[in-house]
């Protein structure tokens, strides 16, 4: 995905009862109600109505990149033509589904129903992936990247329509099938609590240029502005950002991602979500608008992936809850996983990037460096729990690596 950046960003009574009736019944168990034309597109959490809202959190977890390179999609195709994912990331499951938000990054196009299925560098996934995210537990998406103008609208259309299949998710946000969607602001309630939800990119390929307007949330700080406003007028109580930004392949942040992160704080985001760089950057809180604190993620890394680079293969979950008295998130801790995969030493020397095999998500403490050598990485498991430590912690924080059993949801 190494790719040059560029910016832009009586009869009549009985109804009317029966009518409320049924509204009740569709809100309760979590419809969607789209509005148009910049109004909110509002979502209840089916979990919601479950829990009391008498909980003093709500729990959240987030992965970086689900990338579908093609020895992803030749790992998940099956005899008769159809693709399943879910056995790649099977481990990691359980964990995520305990979760009330479970944010996951789909930073590539979904279109294999309109057009060929392929991977880098035009990536283009069959719907199985997004069905399978969804299976997983993802429920609350950005779709917004650098790869959204890979290919035309019409695979951007396909996308969006492919999640529009998935059941119980909170929000899906990024890519758009028209200006009236490009537009329109994500809420979501969980436990009572109202969030607003924004994903922007803030740059295209520059072999993959605009063809339009809408088919992509580009960030610009004025219509974010206008976007972070109508989701308070809203009643967002809270308000999560997705930004794909930053330098691909660097853990280190650069000046225009601390420069908007400080923005996005200055109009009272409560968290910011980043992506790109495929690798774990450092996380922050910055002070805000009336002193209040944003939790930043520079970026999350790589999830489901199969690149070369230990930094792009070794990342984690980011573990956080929102303090419903405190109204703000708080961090918990991070859990690393591991993107193992096989081939030879001639096979890596060779560039043979389609010889990858024996593809499997692990959790980082499952690791050994047997299998590190098997995938000809070149680094050591203590170097890679010091550089996710030091990485999480550059910014002044104290954030633990936790094992699945210490997370506490």
């Amino acid at each position: 995905m190494q790719k040059k950046k560029t910016l832009f960003r009586n009869r009549k009574a009985f109804l009317v009862v029966a009518v409320f009736v049924v509204v009740a019944i569709v809100v309760s168990v979590g419809y969607a109600i789209v509005g148009s034309n910049g109004s909110p597109a509002e979502k209840k959490s089916a979990k919601s109505s479950l829990k009391s809202t008498e909980d003093k959190t709500i729990t959240m977890l987030a992965t970086g990149d689900w990338i579908a390179h093609d020895s992803v999609n030749a790992a998940a195709k099956q005899p008769n033509g159809s693709y399943n994912y879910l056995p790649m990331v099977q481990d990691q499951e359980p964990l995520f589904k305990k979760a009330d938000i479970r944010f996951c990054n789909d930073p590539i196009l979904n279109g294999g129903a309109v057009s060929s299925v392929a991977g880098y560098p035009k990536f283009n996934s069959p719907p199985e992936f997004v069905y399978d995210m969804g299976k997983f537990g993802c429920n609350l998406v950005n779709t917004a990247s650098n790869h959204s103008f890979d290919r035309t609208q019409a695979e951007i259309t396909a996308s969006v329509d492919a999640w529009a299949k998935v059941p119980d998710t909170l929000a899906v946000a990024g890519q758009n099938r028209n200006q009236a969607e490009h537009d329109m602001v994500h809420t979501f309630t969980v436990d009572g609590i109202k969030f607003g939800f924004l994903a922007y990119t803030t740059y295209i390929n520059t072999d993959s240029p605009a063809q339009n307007t809408y088919g992509v949330t580009v960030f610009s700080r004025d219509l974010a502005a206008q976007q972070i406003a109508k989701a308070r007028a809203a009643g967002a109580q809270a308000i999560i950002v997705s930004m794909r930004w930053g330098t691909e392949y660097s853990t280190s942040v650069d000046s225009e991602q601390v420069a908007d992160a400080q923005w996005l704080a200055s109009q009272g985001v409560d968290l910011v979500l980043g992506h790109g760089s495929h690798t774990l950057q450092p996380v922050t809180e910055l002070s805000g608008a009336n002193g209040k604190k944003t939790v930043v993620w520079y970026s999350l890394g790589n999830f489901l992936n199969s690149q070369i680079p230990p930094e792009t293969l070794i990342n984690g979950i980011a573990v956080m809850q929102y303090d419903k008295a405190g109204q703000r998130f708080t961090i918990q801790g991070y859990v690393p996983v591991y993107m193992h995969y096989e081939w030879t030493a001639a096979q890596a020397a060779a560039e043979n990037t389609n010889a990858r095999h024996n593809l499997h998500l692990y959790y980082f403490d499952q690791a050994t460096q047997a299998m590190f050598n098997s995938q000809q990485l070149k680094t050591t498991i203590a170097a890679q729990r010091e550089r996710l430590t030091t990485t999480l912690n550059s910014r002044g924080l104290s954030i633990p690596l936790l094992k699945p059993d210490d997370v506490k949801l």
